[in-house]
């Protein structure tokens, strides 16, 4: 059965041209060298920095609902109807990347080395397993939770 939508976590990239993809996969891998040999405590600061890197759905997100409100105001206080044409708009591109990983500002934001959550998730893990975060051994369900959640 042919699916319709891509994988959630390869949407985005599969829509990405292969290029950009590359760039951002190597500024990464250049991020990672540079802190491969560091001490615990510069892998612990690189993984807040990155849990606090906003990924490309976020920035969608914020555009797509600062659209949506600012031309609802504009359409409601100048009654001009054509205003929610922006909204809807709006609406659909992003329900278009939600569904397909795609809309017009994909290309823009990816090449200005915007990452999916995938692609930040990845070199947090790096930097764990860097930490040595991965070497505990344990049937323990709660404790191996607790250990992916670092």
């Amino acid at each position: 059965m042919k699916k319709i939508f891509p994988p959630t976590t390869k949407r985005i990239a599969l829509n990405t041209n292969s290029a950009t993809n590359a760039n951002i996969k190597n500024n990464t891998l250049r991020r990672i060298n540079i802190y491969k040999n560091s001490s615990d405590k510069i892998l612990s600061d690189n993984i807040d920095k990155l849990n606090s890197e906003w990924d490309i759905d976020r920035i969608i997100e914020v555009r797509a609902a600062s659209i949506v409100l600012a031309s609802t105001i504009i359409g409601l206080t100048t009654n001009k109807k054509y205003w929610f044409m922006l909204s809807g708009t709006a609406g659909l591109f992003l329900m278009q990347h939600a569904l397909q990983g795609w809309c017009p500002s994909v290309p823009i934001i990816r090449k200005l080395g915007i990452r999916t959550s995938e692609e930040i998730n990845n070199e947090k893990i790096v930097y764990k397993m860097l930490r040595d975060d991965f070497s505990v051994k344990s049937a323990n369900v709660e404790e191996l939770h607790s250990v992916a959640e670092k």
